[in-house]
């Protein structure tokens, strides 16, 4: 207890000021990583929904987004229904402002972790600066050499918990990033998902398409003569 006053003497006070910056750092992690684990799950589920969901249910895709009308993407899903576009241009710009509008909550606080990277290492350095100021003040007393070897050991502690602070918060900043680049991918797939069943025309199965593209293929071939080639050559 004595040596952490003593450090937080010779730093001027720096060191309670970088705890509680490291307070918030970690506070601000752990509401993010839940935030996100929170926002990507219900994406992935969504996606599912929408992608079992046939075209033009309105009715089904009304149930879908009030089954999730507690997260960003019940809202964007409930936002398509109740937008009643008449065309995918006009829908996917009410899907945009709703996108949008989402933005600030999905990027909450990370700002505070940028800075923490940013300011922790200053704040350490300039407590360092602080602590070797008075450690060379005691140069010109007995036993100078001792004194000061030890007070620039103590005052190189104010680095250490900068960099500290800044190399948590940059790691976990990068992760917070990536989430969010994955929570925007998923609010943009699934608003392509929207505007395609809701305006759609289905795709149809691969059979149906395969006897279409044969008839199509058989009629052209007898438009050309070319039937009793294709008899002739075995086809």
């Amino acid at each position: 207890m004595e040596f952490i006053t003593h450090l937080i003497k010779l730093s001027g006070g720096l060191p309670i000021i970088m705890a509680l910056l490291l307070l918030v750092a970690v506070a601000v992690i752990f509401d993010r990583l839940w935030f996100y684990y929170r926002v990507l799950g219900a994406g992935g589920r969504v996606e599912e929904s929408l992608k079992a969901l046939g075209y033009r249910d309105v009715r089904g895709l009304k149930a879908l987004g009030e089954d999730y009308s507690h997260t960003l993407q019940g809202r964007l899903i409930l936002q398509a229904v109740a937008s009643k576009a008449e065309t995918p241009d006009a829908l996917s710009q009410h899907l945009d402002e709703e996108v949008l509008w989402s933005m600030p909550r999905l990027d909450q606080y990370l700002w505070l972790l940028d800075t923490a990277a940013t300011l922790g290492p200053l704040l350490g350095l300039f407590g360092t600066i602080i602590g070797m100021i008075d450690t060379f003040n005691v140069l010109g007393s007995s036993g100078a050499a001792v004194k000061a070897t030890g007070g620039i050991a103590d005052a190189l502690v104010s680095t250490g918990m900068g960099l500290f602070i800044a190399i948590i918060s940059v790691l976990f900043l990068n992760l917070l990033n990536k989430r969010l680049r994955l929570a925007m991918h998923q609010l943009d797939l699934i608003r392509l998902l929207l505007i395609n069943r809701l305006h759609g025309e289905g795709v149809k199965a691969h059979g149906e398409a395969g006897a279409e593209h044969f008839e199509t293929r058989s009629a052209l071939g007898a438009h050309l003569g070319l039937g009793d080639t294709r008899k002739a050559e075995g086809v």
